[in-house]
């Protein structure tokens, strides 16, 4: 089977006949190797269809196979284009061959003539999608469909052509180049990509240009890299640059395609200047009353620099601003700001003048040349007067006053002026709250303290006062002092023992024994008015002796010889005296029990316990007193319940029983002997009772008026006894004093009755046989019958 290639391709191709001639000759020179046999023929065929000549030097043919046939891409007709035909040595033209293809894209991209075995590409094909096709062709008989030849494998190849353009995947890029930078310094690579056949021709050989950007920047031809083209690029003129940069095929020679990407070049900062105050001079204001941290004003060095490299710090030359004011850089380390450092005093000063510099916080070495990376302005600052209230010539006062003196004592003077106006009048007072007790006085006008009452050292040493300062003018402008005032001491207090002394002594203690160490203390203030001398008993009749120790304690002592036994202790006197002016003393007594002690000197008994012991109450007759208490208030107890109870039973009697109203009384009379509770003569007739005394009727139904004087109490020690009894004599003796006979208010029935006193007590008649009053109670009406029943029936006479 042999390939013969068609007419139509070669016109496709518009090649002119010589052309063509010399490519019959070359492929008839090649078809003398073996090797080429396979293309000889049908390059012989496909000349020889152009109706050329035939070489005059034939070879013999023999059966071969071709493999390979070629398609230009892209290449479209309208109709389908022939790319080769297929010829068989068994193939007599007789029409009983036919001819059949297999394979990638067999029948529809490539399609075969049965008869003839002409091949056709029906689309136009692309190399970038598929380069080559591999198909199989064989020749079988078309009556029978037998094989006449074994299957050919051959490869259909697309044949490239420059139809790709450079394309930039990773495009548009960024970059960032330092300002500054030298020539040549790398800034970024750029990479295109040609699908076309690199193996074939120059259709993926690309070349770099730069289209844009320059002449700031540059690109390498063959590698894409990026460089700085001009030195000193400086940031702060132009920060980013936009690079276009080509990449062209065939080697960059006319005719080739091209594409193009951007590159956009940030220049990023470097710390390259200095900076720069916009003004030489600054003008601030403040108020003198404005405290310490206050802000005065900002300044800020212009640095067009970026980030670190733009950070400043800010500090004061001059000395003379810097004790007044302060300044610091804020929290983006940019601007100055400017502050008060110490109270400011217009009528003192009332300008300040003085330079501040601004540096660079981070300098790079790399640019020193380009210094010095700090600026300096000049700076003042005026004073503004403001009203203020009155200053104190001290911050604080300390003043001292000794104590237990007379009120009206002067203390000491406060003095404030008005700054303002120094001839302006002050008011001073205390604040009540620091003078609770009001102890000092102040002058409104002149200041001067002075004492309230008499100052005890010993119950406060220091007084704190807050004196306030006000201007008579503004009321508002007030100032305040602290004054601290000293209670100094006097010597007003006599030493006293430490505690209470009650010691013992054995009484087989060897003679000069030590007893007991006496300590004695001082209110008074440390000093001489401190310091204690003893004093004990003295003469050869003293029992125990004190020893002054000279450090304000003393040590009591037995004497030489023992002291006598005795039931009570000793009470052993001792004076204290103190150093001070006056000289002050006291007498204080320590108690000394002389006791029988064991051999290891511990105490066995005491004669004074001893003494006591009989005369004291042994457990069992504290238990029977107890016993007897408790029966004497269980005792009460029950009577009280049972008269209670009893008085119960009464009250529910009177309330069940209600057809008579009687009222019963459960107390008894004191009989007719009791007569000395009462005045019995106030129940006596008055028309029978004694003559009043002279002088105006007393009522002894009310409260007198007058009160009996009160007898002093007798002079000389108090005697309870005689004091009880003198109180209740004048009980006794004054009217006023309840109780009095209130029921003699019922006792006296009037004056004027017809019927006279009802009473029996002033009654001479007796019953049985007296006579009976003048006027019958028959006569008294009906209101007095049941009165005359009882009491005015005549006895019927007898029989």
């Amino acid at each position: 089977m042999h390939a013969s290639a068609p007419r139509s391709s070669e016109q496709s191709l518009g090649w002119s006949p010589n052309m063509w001639g010399l490519v019959r000759l070359l492929l008839a020179w090649l078809g003398g190797w073996g090797c080429m046999g396979r293309l000889a023929a049908p390059a012989r065929a496909w000349a020889g269809s152009r109706g050329g000549p035939e070489p005059s030097l034939l070879r013999t043919r023999r059966s071969w196979v071709w493999n390979q046939f070629f398609v230009i891409e892209e290449y479209a007709g309208p109709e389908p284009v022939l790319i080769g035909k297929l010829h068989s040595d068994v193939d007599r033209g007789e029409g009983r061959t036919k001819y059949l293809l297999t394979g990638e894209g067999a029948g529809t991209v490539f399609v075969i003539d049965e008869a003839t075995g002409n091949i056709h590409v029906t689309k136009s094909l692309d190399r970038e999608e598929k380069a080559q096709y591999v198909l199989l062709a064989q020749a079988v008989d078309r009556a029978s469909n037998r094989p006449l030849e074994p299957p050919s494998e051959f490869i259909i190849k697309v044949q490239d052509i420059n139809d790709n353009p450079p394309i930039f995947p990773l495009g548009p890029y960024h970059a960032t180049v330092p300002e500054m930078s030298n020539v040549g310094t790398s800034v970024i690579q750029v990479t295109a990509h040609d699908a076309d056949d690199p193996s074939y021709g120059n259709s993926a050989k690309l070349v770099y240009t730069v289209l844009d950007g320059l002449p700031f920047f540059s690109v390498d031809p063959q590698t894409g890299v990026v460089r700085t083209a001009i030195p000193n690029m400086d940031r702060e003129t132009q920060e980013e640059f936009l690079v276009v940069i080509q990449a062209k095929d065939m080697g960059g020679h006319m005719g080739g395609l091209s594409g193009s990407t951007t590159v956009t070049v940030t220049l990023s900062d470097v710390n390259d200047n200095p900076p720069k105050f916009p003004q030489s001079l600054y003008q601030f204001s403040v108020v003198e009353t404005a405290g310490p941290g206050t802000l005065v004003g900002r300044l800020r060095a212009q640095d067009p620099d970026l980030g670190d490299n733009a950070l400043m710090a800010y500090s004061i030359l001059d000395g003379e601003g810097s004790e007044a004011f302060s300044i610091s850089t804020d929290s983006q380390g940019r601007d100055g700001l400017l502050t008060v450092r110490k109270p400011l005093d217009f009528e003192t000063r009332r300008a300040y003048s003085f330079r501040v510099e601004a540096t660079n916080t981070l300098i790079d070495p790399a640019y020193l040349r380009r210094g010095p990376f700090k600026d300096v302005a000049s700076v003042r600052v005026a004073v503004q007067d403001a009203p203020e209230p009155p200053a104190f010539t001290q911050a604080a006062y300390h003043l001292a006053v000794p104590e237990n003196k007379a009120p009206g004592t002067l203390v000491g003077q406060v003095s404030a002026t008005d700054l303002d106006s120094p001839a302006s009048p002050i008011r001073y007072s205390i604040l009540p709250h620091s003078d609770l007790e009001r102890c000092f006085s102040i002058e409104p006008e002149d200041g001067t303290i002075r004492t309230a009452g008499p100052l005890d050292r010993e119950a406060r040493v220091w007084h704190n006062l807050t004196v306030l300062a006000t201007e008579l003018d503004s009321s508002a402008q007030a100032s305040r002092v602290q004054v601290a005032i000293q209670t100094l001491d006097e010597n007003d207090n006599a030493p006293q023992l430490a505690e209470p002394y009650d010691t013992f002594v054995c009484d087989s203690a060897a003679p000069s024994q030590l007893i007991q160490v006496i300590r004695a203390l001082d209110r008074d203030e440390v000093g001489n008015n401190s310091r204690v001398s003893f004093h004990g008993p003295l003469g050869p009749d003293a029992n125990f002796t004190v020893r002054d120790n000279q450090d304000g304690s003393a040590s009591l002592l037995l004497p030489s010889r023992p002291a006598p036994p005795r039931q009570a202790p000793y009470l052993v006197p001792i004076e204290l005296w103190d150093w001070g002016q006056p000289v002050l003393s006291s007498t204080a007594t320590v108690t000394v029990s002389v006791c029988r002690c064991r051999p290891d000197g511990s105490v066995a008994s005491c004669r004074p316990e001893a003494q006591l012991s009989p005369a004291g109450l042994s457990t069992g007759a504290l238990l029977a007193i107890v016993t007897c208490v408790g029966t004497l208030l269980a005792l009460v107890v029950l009577f009280v319940a049972l008269r209670r109870q009893k008085q119960e039973a009464l009250m529910v009697l009177e309330e069940e029983d209600v057809r008579e109203n009687i009222i019963t009384y459960d107390d008894e009379g004191g009989g007719e002997e009791d007569t000395e509770a009462f005045d019995i003569s106030a129940l006596q007739n008055p028309d029978g009772a004694a003559p009043p005394a002279p002088g105006p009727p007393a009522r002894r139904d009310v409260l007198p008026w007058a009160r009996a004087p009160r007898q002093p109490r007798p002079p000389g020690p108090a005697d309870v006894a005689q004091l009880l009894a003198l109180r209740l004599r004048e009980a006794d003796e004054d009217p006023s004093v309840p109780p009095y006979d209130s029921v003699q208010v019922y006792g006296y029935e009037g004056r004027g009755s017809s019927c006279g006193s009802l009473s029996s007590l002033g009654s001479g008649s007796e019953i049985g046989g007296a006579p009976g009053p003048a006027e019958p109670l028959d006569d008294w009406g009906p209101l007095f019958r049941t009165l005359a029943e009882l009491y005015g029936a005549k006895e019927p006479p007898a029989p």
